[in-house]
C-alpha cells in the first residue's frame, strides 16, 4: 500500500514515536491523542481490516496490547485502559489499515467512550428475538 501512511510509518518513510516493535506488529504513539499515553498497535504487513487479517497475526497484535496496557498501568499510572478499533468506514475507520486504540485512562479524564447511551438517544428497537434466531441459523 504506497499511499497508506502506517505503511509509511513501518517502512521508516515517516516518522513515529515508536513505543514497542517486533517482527509483526509495531505500536507508536497516536499524534492526536486522546489521553496521556495514547497509542496505536498495528501489524506490520498491511491488512485492511480484522476480515482480512490472518488469525495468527491478530493474536500477537492482541498479545502485544495487553503486554502495552500492563505496562502503562504501572509506567503511565493509569487506572484503565480502553481498547478501540473501528472496521469499515461505517464502523468509523479513518485509516484502512487495522490498528487498535490503546487509550490509558485515568480519574475524571473527560473521555466518554460508553455508547450505550446512545441507544436512548436514537430510540433504537431491536428485537433480540430476531438477532439471535439470525445469528444461529
Amino acid at each position: 500500500m504506497k499511499e497508506c501512511i502506517f505503511c509509511k510509518i513501518v517502512k521508516g518513510e515517516e516518522r513515529a514515536y515508536k513505543i514497542y516493535e517486533d517482527d509483526d506488529v509495531l505500536a507508536f504513539l497516536d499524534i492526536a491523542p486522546v489521553s496521556f499515553g495514547h497509542t496505536l498497535i498495528i501489524p506490520k504487513d498491511h491488512y485492511e481490516n480484522i476480515f482480512e487479517i490472518k488469525s495468527e497475526i491478530l493474536q500477537k497484535v492482541i498479545s502485544a496490547a495487553k503486554m502495552l496496557a500492563e505496562i502503562y498501568m504501572k509506567k503511565l499510572n493509569c487506572t484503565g485502559v480502553n481498547l478501540v478499533n473501528a472496521n469499515g468506514k461505517d464502523a468509523q475507520q479513518s485509516v484502512f489499515h487495522l490498528h487498535f486504540h490503546l487509550i490509558p485512562r485515568y480519574p475524571n479524564d473527560g473521555i466518554d467512550l460508553w455508547f450505550h447511551r446512545h441507544q436512548l438517544k436514537n430510540k433504537v428497537n431491536i428485537d433480540l428475538d430476531e438477532v439471535f434466531r439470525l445469528l444461529k441459523s
